[in-house]
């Protein structure tokens, strides 16, 4: 068999995988779409039951994705050479998703994914009741589960945690991952506290106030279009806790808030914008396939962060449209000068929630959640005493305290979510975001782009090295092939305190 044959043979294995991914797919959008509902639109009273739903689609798709049928095309896909790169990407990750949910009994994966379905609701209510202890139990059952789970998929000596971390962010270990944070705990817990005691004063009390919820919708949808997300191919809704979803990159849904404190849906929007616009980049030949979405959770956030902080919280982006906001909220803003509102947005105020956290606290914020999630984990925590080590770490690491569960333990919904594991892609986006600047400044008059409503130009950057390949690359190689360094997180903290120490004059 020559070559020639031997690829077109090929072409054919692979040709009779795809539609069985694409059943695979089609419930998976199912899934995302209950997902956007229950967040969004979906009655109180519908959780237990729509859950059922849930568990009978992800019991299907387990189904699909361990079946005999797609064991022996992937082994056979696998032998294969002359497929293409974004091909064998899609190969690489059903791969891994068959080798994931191959050894969880079926069971338990979807008494799991009822557990998951309805905890959203537990945790939301037990939230607005401030009452820890009727969350416990289940946080209890998710935890048993996750680890179960993670037993069932480690590989000799591999810590259950590490486990998880790798289904969020590839090649970021706890190992990797003490050295990051122990860098953060290192130099910005110091330098936070030299910035509050700055004799510096920087006024924000026009931020909150009778900002109407319209206007504020009008400011939103304005924001995000402006930043560059395409409204044909995407909306944006309302939910309690802003996020981002697609469905395919045709179909990327967007929420926000609205609050009396104006720059809380302000910059959600232009966040969720961020992560928005890095799935309508994904390369048509990956949409709709498991390669085809972000190439990690950091490296999304990294995207939501560059938007809403290197672009949205830089001085230059206000220039051409802060007479917008001004004709938006004349009462409010009409005689602060954009100089205020920038400096004002840019306040830092040590706090207690971690999506209203300024730009210089925000990573201190995922250092305590990595921290705990350590301990629930590799030891065994008690889960009753994480309201207390919660106000501890925050104390010792932001110098406040939370005073109910709602403003501590209970504010993210993520571990109600069964994400373990998650929360250091945050941080990690953060410092990604700041790696990534650094290289575009070397290239472009970054802040004169700004200045001229040019962000196409920074969006192309960000598309042509990051965007298009969705999850072809992993985060750190996508790192090397833009900037030519692998991940250097000392960036993001001279980025911060250089920012700050100019902000604050702390020198």
């Amino acid at each position: 068999m020559d070559q020639e044959q031997r690829e077109e043979r090929n072409k054919e294995t692979y040709g009779m995988l795809k539609p069985c991914l694409e059943r695979a797919m089609a419930l998976q959008t199912a899934l995302i779409l209950f997902e956007w509902d229950n967040e969004t639109l979906a009655p109180e009273e519908a959780g237990k039951y729509t859950a059922r739903v849930q568990g009978a689609l992800s019991e299907a798709y387990q189904e699909i994705m361990t079946g005999e049928k797609i064991k022996r095309l992937l082994e056979q896909c696998r032998k294969e050479t002359g497929l293409s790169e974004a091909e064998r990407a899609i190969i690489r990750e059903a791969q891994e998703e068959y080798d994931r949910l191959v050894r969880i009994p079926p069971k338990e994966y979807r008494a799991y994914q009822e557990l998951v379905a309805e905890s959203a609701r537990v945790w939301a209510k037990a939230k607005e009741q401030q009452d820890f202890a009727a969350f416990a139990p289940v946080l209890k059952e998710i935890i048993f589960y996750q680890k179960r789970f993670a037993g069932y998929r480690a590989k000799d000596g591999q810590k259950l945690y590490d486990v998880m971390l790798d289904d969020y962010e590839k090649g970021f270990s706890m190992k990797k991952l003490d050295e990051f944070f122990g860098l953060l705990k290192e130099e910005l817990v110091p330098f936070l506290k030299k910035v509050t005691q700055s004799r510096t004063e920087i006024r924000d009390d026009f931020l909150t106030g009778d900002y109407p919820e319209e206007k504020q919708r009008e400011l939103a949808e304005f924001l995000a279009e402006y930043v560059g997300f395409d409204f044909k191919r995407g909306v944006l809704a309302q939910s309690a806790h802003p996020f981002t979803t697609n469905l395919h990159n045709h179909d990327v849904r967007l929420t926000t808030h609205y609050k009396k404190r104006v720059d809380s849906s302000l910059f959600s929007v232009i966040h969720e914008a961020g992560h928005g616009i890095y799935e309508l980049g994904v390369a048509d030949e990956l949409t709709q396939t498991l390669a085809g979405q972000g190439a990690s959770m950091g490296m999304h956030e990294s995207q939501s962060r560059f938007f809403e902080n290197m672009i949205g919280r830089n001085e230059a982006f206000w220039e051409p449209i802060y007479k917008k906001l001004q004709e938006l909220f004349p009462k409010e803003l009409g005689k602060v000068s954009r100089e205020e509102f920038v400096r004002a947005v840019n306040k830092v105020q040590p706090g207690l929630i971690r999506t209203e956290a300024d730009e210089l606290t925000y990573s201190l914020h995922v250092l305590v959640r990595y921290e705990l999630e350590k301990m629930l984990i590799e030891e065994n925590l008690n889960v009753e005493k994480l309201p207390e080590l919660w106000a501890d770490k925050y104390e010792e690491y932001l110098g406040v305290r939370p005073q109910n569960p709602a403003e501590g333990v209970l504010q993210d919904i993520h571990w109600a979510q069964g994400s373990f594991g998650y929360f250091p892609s945050y941080a990690l986006g953060s410092a990604f975001a700041a790696q990534m600047l650094q290289f575009m400044k070397k290239s472009m008059d970054f802040e004169e782009l700004l200045r001229k409503g040019e962000i196409e130009v920074i969006r192309h950057v960000l598309k042509r090295h990051i965007h298009r390949f969705g999850k072809m690359r992993d985060s750190r190689q996508l790192l090397r092939d833009m900037t030519g360094e692998d991940f250097e997180p000392r960036y993001y903290v001279e980025y911060l305190k250089e920012k700050y120490s100019r902000l604050y004059q702390t020198e």
